[in-house]
């Protein structure tokens, strides 16, 4: 794995990426890469630096990118002008695009540089090294970096990495239907605390289920269902066969905007 890491745009998911691979190696000890975090987020960099022995803030992003052999740019895509202009990136760097919404042939004229670029989809779970990254272009060190945190899922196309950047549009869908189910339940007298309590732990355990590779989804749902049961009930009056159907309709039409867009605009 790559021992010198830069990130540039220390969000969400740049403070993922940090934590999963400072935690995996040795509590961010001996043995963990050196990171570069941009100056850029100034508290979470700090939060980051002071944390960690092998994390440090830079004075700017050009430093960043100067003592790193692998950047990711992890910036807003409304930013990206501002923080990467004048950024010089040499050949032999290897960068990582986890930028919503920017292709590489975009990022590639912004920085002017031939460096390999390689987008990926890197989700906050990373952080406990437990999510799969979809990645394309695949790049030998970018796949063995992700590897470390989760595992890594190269595609062939850009076809494909559209499909999996629909997939993690309907993250936040999964949550509200999880506050719905809550709310549906203060509703009935129970108190609020205690309604989501006992959705959190509902389903948390299905989280864990989801860790058994040797069921299908369908054989998960199978199992964790009793004919004529309360499960059967919810899924055939609930989510038949039109409800499953706008939920496809939602993310074809999801799929063929990003498809739509320019290439050199991306997902």
């Amino acid at each position: 794995m790559a021992k010198r890491i830069g990130v540039i745009g220390v969000g969400e998911i740049g403070r993922a990426v940090v934590t999963g691979l400072c935690e995996g190696e040795a509590g961010g000890g001996e043995g963990a890469p050196e990171v570069f975090l941009s100056p850029r987020g100034a508290r979470a960099a700090a939060e980051l630096s002071a944390r960690y022995e092998s994390v440090r803030t830079c004075a700017d992003n050009q430093d960043v990118v100067d003592r790193s052999d692998v950047v990711f740019i992890a910036v807003r895509r409304q930013d990206q002008r501002a923080a990467l202009a004048g950024l010089r990136v040499d050949d032999g760097k290897v960068v990582v695009n986890v930028m919503a919404g920017v292709g590489n042939d975009e990022l590639r004229r912004t920085l002017a540089t031939d460096a390999p670029l390689t987008r990926a989809i890197p989700l906050p779970a990373i952080r406990e090294r437990r999510s799969v990254t979809v990645t394309y272009p695949s790049h030998p060190v970018v796949d063995a970096l992700f590897e470390r945190l989760g595992g890594a899922l190269p595609v062939a196309d850009e076809t494909a990495f559209d499909v999996f950047s629909a997939l993690t549009g309907t993250l936040t869908t999964h949550y509200a239907y999880l506050a719905t189910l809550a709310s549906w339940a203060a509703d009935q007298g129970i108190a609020p605390e205690d309604a989501e309590r006992y959705v959190r732990g509902l389903f948390e355990g299905v989280g864990r289920s989801l860790g058994d590779a040797s069921r299908s989804l369908d054989r998960l749902a199978a199992d964790h269902e009793t004919p004529r049961g309360n499960n059967e009930r919810i899924r055939t009056t609930w989510f038949d066969r039109a409800n499953s159907a706008a939920l496809c309709g939602a993310l074809d039409g999801l799929v063929a905007d990003l498809r739509r867009a320019p290439r050199d605009c991306g997902a």
